[in-house]
């Protein structure tokens, strides 16, 4: 429906009252803006109040796992600090600039979860073969939370998985040491597996197509 033109062929001003509210709005964030990039913990705690909520909830629909959600929120707020100086105003508002933050970490915490789909994969595959090789800083990390979650499991299953994970041995291998036959090695191993899968990768959720919303601003 196109808005009627009063008399003389003029158009009509948005009311007194909108425009004000926008530029006080308008004004609020620039001062908060300023106060965030000169280092003012309030500032901080203010941008937590008002995007915190919406990085969450953008966070929990492209990664499919509330409590992922709420580290990735804690990275982008870490971000936002670390990087205040960064922002640039004239490029765009302070929600614009949190929503590419915010996609930047959930990108990066599904890059993590295929990286531990895909070292799980690894682990439940090992068969008599030579142990890889040492990997990059990122696979250290993951190698980190694969013993966090290791240390949640079943003894028979824990000490399965170390001695094949940690310490790179062939199912033979473990139940050589172990003094397991291989057969209860390899139903430990396929146990302890899916417990791990389960511990690293709550959703088992398909990641595709999935992508962080930005409603928010």
């Amino acid at each position: 429906m196109t808005a009627a033109v009063p008399e003389g062929g003029a158009v009509r001003a948005a009311p007194a009252p909108v425009v004000a509210t926008a530029a006080r709005q308008a004004g609020a964030e620039a001062d908060l803006s300023a106060a965030l990039v000169a280092g003012d913990p309030d500032a901080l705690a203010e941008t937590y109040r008002r995007w915190g909520d919406p990085v969450h909830a953008a966070a929990a629909r492209s990664l499919g796992d509330a409590r992922e959600a709420e580290d990735v929120a804690q990275q982008v707020f870490l971000a936002v600090w670390r990087g205040r100086h960064g922002y640039r105003p004239d490029r765009g508002a302070l929600g614009a600039w949190i929503v590419g933050i915010t996609r930047r970490k959930v990108a990066d915490a599904l890059s993590a979860r295929t990286r531990r789909r895909d070292l799980l994969a690894a682990v439940a595959e090992r068969a008599d073969t030579a142990p890889p090789p040492a990997g990059d800083p990122e696979t250290v990390v993951d190698r980190v939370l694969v013993r966090e979650a290791l240390a949640r499991l079943p003894l028979p299953q824990r000490q399965v998985l170390a001695l094949a994970f940690l310490q790179d041995l062939t199912q033979t291998q473990v139940a050589e040491r172990t003094g397991m036959p291989l057969g209860t090695v390899k139903s430990h191993m396929r146990r302890g597996l899916r417990r791990l899968r389960q511990a690293l990768d709550p959703t088992g959720a398909d990641d595709a197509g999935r992508a962080c919303s930005s409603d928010f601003a």
